[in-house]
């Protein structure tokens, strides 16, 4: 649309302006009202040129920071298996059998459910509490923390309730890492704030990555980790749904290695991957920011 108009544009300068449509209702020649009208659309073609610029030279600037951002918890996380020996897990529910997604478990992992480091007796437990009962994370834990290994600017959470007016199975005060894109208004202060930054870990003792069926017991990653987040749709939208939700295949097409012949295997096989919905604010569309080189296009 933007190039047809700049187009039809520049044919009216051509004819008009510029005297080379006869029989019009400006005599040819110069005049100072033509001078004045090529000028005037010579700045409106331009300046509708320099904003489409502009435009995606921001646009670029984003997605060169959430690249940054993506390899800001890459590191932090190859620090926190350093020191346990493993990364955190992803499943869907903690170990107490309640909704405690992978985005939930990356954000205790790296900045601790308060933001002020983790707690090495975490079992990922939504009650936030040790096998015997104990909170782990209050004031009397400090002394035992490690990290945090990602600095809040770098993670950006944000609690859920912040983001959702309705948090479903989840504890609303639970932190999320969030992206850079700013497409949600927070519920309560009306500030724009970010989207989830999604995680999945890679279970290696699977060996499929079936893009025909999802629910595969023999999957390396599980599309479930994070399917209750989804669930709960597009902050601000009601009604509308995420791709990715609405269609869990997406998360086998868009996370598949199509550099490796023979059958399909997963990006990242052996460690994790991480997805930020992208500009659109939508997960499962051709935007998504993964940390990987992501080749998938929707159909």
């Amino acid at each position: 649309m933007r190039n047809k108009t700049i187009t039809n544009l520049y044919s009216f300068l051509s004819e008009y302006c510029l005297g080379r449509k006869r029989n019009h209702f400006m005599p040819n020649g110069f005049s100072i009202v033509r001078m004045l009208l090529t000028v005037f659309l010579i700045v409106i073609v331009f300046s509708i040129i320099l904003l489409s610029i502009t435009r995606r030279i921001k646009l670029y600037a984003y997605i060169v920071k959430q690249k940054s951002q993506l390899l800001s918890i890459d590191t932090a996380l190859e620090l926190f298996k350093s020191e346990f020996d493993g990364y955190p897990p992803s499943d869907a529910l903690g170990e107490d059998g309640k909704s405690y997604c992978g985005a939930i478990k990356l954000c205790e992992a790296l900045d601790g459910r308060d933001l002020r480091g983790f707690n090495p007796s975490s079992r990922f437990k939504r009650e936030g509490k040790d096998d015997s009962g104990i909170p782990l994370y209050d004031s009397n834990t400090l002394d035992v923390r490690k990290g945090p290994y990602l600095p809040l600017e770098s993670g950006r959470p944000f609690r859920l309730k912040d983001l959702y007016q309705n948090i479903g199975p989840f504890d609303g005060n639970d932190f999320v890492l969030c992206d850079v894109f700013g497409k949600v208004v927070h519920t309560e202060i009306g500030m724009k704030i970010n989207m989830p930054i999604l995680y999945y870990k890679a279970d290696t003792s699977k060996t499929a990555h079936d893009v025909n069926d999802p629910n595969n017991p023999e999957n390396i990653y599980d599309y479930r980790d994070n399917h209750a987040l989804l669930a709960l749709g597009v902050p601000g939208k009601p009604g509308k749904k995420h791709p990715l939700y609405e269609d869990p295949k997406i998360f086998y097409e868009m996370t598949w290695n199509t550099r490796v012949t023979g059958p399909s295997v997963p990006n990242r096989a052996d460690t994790f991957i991480l997805l930020s919905a992208g500009p659109d604010g939508l997960y499962g569309t051709k935007d998504d920011i993964a940390n990987f080189d992501m080749r998938w296009k929707p159909e």
